[in-house]
């Protein structure tokens, strides 16, 4: 645990499976985590959200990247634990391979990106606060950082704060991580829980411009 993420007790990050997470993420699951309802609602965010012809880094990356073929984007860089998923990502013009939870520094410039997702998989997170800081960092002023999940994860690697809350839990503990790294507008969150499709929640910000000092 880092300084950052201090600010939450410890065994909010434990997990049940505390391996290496190159272990458990060495064999490609090619499969989506969300159903088709949630992947239009969440498409369709993006749409309204992403800025035409950015570039936007997909992190946490695998072999979908659920994003609106009209964007056009000028580049979308992968960032995950498994190279042979993101090889399969027809989205990625590019990708890495990295450890968030073992290294959460990015391996990128300071304002590279328009905007920064993360599908399904804060949940996984053990240090998040430091990973949303980093975030901030390669982001451009106003860029957005778009946070979705669900209700489903892999549980043994989910943190024991996300497996002991409920929806609204886990909506409160993102915004809180927007809060605690600091430089971020006020987080917005929608939910789309239609019966009987999986439910989709998504927190979004955006990067606050640093103020220029006039003498």
């Amino acid at each position: 645990m880092t300084n950052d993420d201090r600010q939450l007790p410890t065994t909010y990050f434990q997990r049940q499976d505390e391996r290496a997470d190159e272990e458990f993420y060495t064999t490609p699951r090619l499969v989506v985590h969300i159903d088709d309802t949630a992947i239009r609602a969440l498409t369709a965010l993006f749409a309204k959200l992403l800025p035409p012809q950015g570039t936007y880094l997909d992190l946490m990356s695998s072999w979908r990247s659920h994003l609106p073929d009209e964007l056009e984007p000028a580049r979308v860089v992968g960032l995950g634990m498994n190279a042979a998923e993101m090889a399969d990502n027809p989205q990625l013009d590019e990708y890495v391979v990295h450890n968030l939870n073992e290294v959460p520094t990015l391996p990128f410039a300071t304002a590279e990106f328009e905007a920064v997702v993360c599908t399904v998989s804060v949940q996984y997170m053990t240090k998040p606060i430091a990973i949303f800081r980093e975030v901030n960092r390669v982001l451009k002023p106003d860029g957005f950082f778009i946070v979705s999940f669900s209700n489903r994860c892999f549980p043994t690697k989910a943190i024991t704060a996300w497996l002991a809350g409920g929806d609204r839990d886990h909506l409160g503990l993102v915004q809180h991580y927007f809060a605690a790294s600091g430089n971020w507008s006020e987080p917005k969150a929608a939910a789309n829980t239609p019966r009987h499709a999986d439910p989709l929640y998504v927190v979004w910000a955006q990067k606050v411009a640093e103020a220029v000092l006039v003498d």
